[in-house]
């Protein structure tokens, strides 16, 4: 009989060096327990079925059944098992994950290039931090310098109900976050973003051309890219990861590229992005911290950030300087959430303006800023 209390965990992946590896980064917490381990898709099922583990992690190209063939069949035979797609960081892997993402996978995960070096501690640190973000655990920060002594891992949010931010009805009745007009809008977002995100702009469309918008999506290089292309062809907006250099327009859709920072800032009375390998902030790069601080600077109290599902607490910091800049802050509810981690850290520092679900984020940022009731 498996034991409730830890976080069981399926390993998929036809190449033993890659199931070596994630053995060996999990195997030294004694929360986890590796139950199983296959080679193609075909096993994994087999063997989902009979474990119904938290967790699977899930390779995307396997001989006899790829990741994305088994996908739907593990998604009904273990309904409640996360999902994360693991695949080499190539252009075709990064639309396969994503596309994964829409057909029930949860998260996605970059495999180490080499045996060796900072690409294994990144994989060791990425894989660690979604199992136990996942699986609502608080990652043990002491156990985590045992596996990577180099870089320890920050502990997500816990989910907690008991103590969850309560729904908060929109302060401003019959008039906007800001009377005089908001002039931006920005959204920082991780683990379940790419699904929130294509909700939020499929019920844009068009709307919100008369600001620019800014995102924060915690993906590697290649992935933000494919997102960019699916966001505009959802919403009908130009989207385009930020390039350095170039001028803000209004009705442009700016997404940090993958391991960049995206900032802006006013040169000669124009709006500039500018993107910067700048150390990570909570362990991320692309982070939603710098993107919000710089924003802040710009826009003041003409703009409005909406923090969606994700572990862990980017953008906490950088929504404070929003606020003091006189900014508004949304959160996403936590039952709309995959992971109520960065919402939750807004909401609970008493910043969030409203806290609303992810079907109705949308519509309340079009009529505030563009001024409907």
């Amino acid at each position: 009989m498996l034991d409730s209390t830890r976080i069981t965990v399926l390993l998929v992946d036809d190449s033993a060096v890659i199931r070596g590896l994630m053995s060996q980064a999990l195997e030294a917490y004694k929360e986890i327990d590796i139950v199983g381990r296959a080679s193609n898709g075909e096993q994994a099922i087999n063997l989902a079925k009979e474990l119904l583990p938290d967790v699977i992690v899930l390779n995307i190209e396997m001989p006899v059944m790829d990741g994305l063939t088994a996908l739907p069949e593990l998604v009904k035979i273990s309904p409640k098992s996360k999902i994360i797609m693991a695949s080499a960081l190539t252009v075709r892997n990064a639309s396969i994950s994503l596309q994964a993402l829409s057909l029930g996978a949860t998260d996605y995960l970059s495999k180490p290039t080499s045996k060796f070096g900072g690409d294994v501690d990144n994989f060791y640190r990425d894989l660690v931090t979604k199992i136990y973000g996942l699986s609502n655990r608080p990652l043990p920060v002491a156990v985590s310098a045992s596996v990577h002594a180099s870089a320890p891992v920050v502990a997500p949010a816990a989910s907690n109900p008991s103590a969850a931010a309560p729904r908060v009805a929109p302060m401003i009745v019959g008039g906007r976050l800001n009377p005089m007009g908001l002039h931006a809008l920005a959204i920082a977002s991780s683990t379940g973003g790419p699904q929130a995100l294509m909700q939020f702009f499929g019920q844009v469309k068009g709307q919100l051309m008369g600001v620019p918008i800014f995102i924060t999506q915690h993906m590697p290089p290649t992935f933000t890219t494919i997102l960019a292309e699916q966001i505009g062809k959802v919403c009908g907006h130009a989207a385009k990861e930020g390039a350095n250099g170039e001028e803000v327009k209004n009705g442009t859709i700016y997404i940090a590229p993958g391991d960049y920072h995206m900032i802006v800032e006013k040169q000669d009375g124009k709006v500039m992005i500018r993107t910067n390998q700048q150390p990570a902030e909570n362990f991320c790069r692309p982070a939603a911290d710098p993107m919000l601080r710089a924003l802040s600077q710009v826009y003041g109290s003409h703009l409005v950030v909406v923090v969606m599902t994700g572990m862990g607490q980017d953008g906490m910091e950088g929504a404070k300087e929003v606020v003091a800049k006189g900014g508004s802050v949304i959160s996403q509810d936590e039952a709309s959430c995959v992971v109520y981690g960065m919402p939750r850290a807004v909401a609970e520092q008493g910043l969030c303006k409203v806290v609303l679900p992810l079907a109705e984020l949308a519509p309340f940022v079009v009529s505030q800023i563009e001024g409907r009731r």
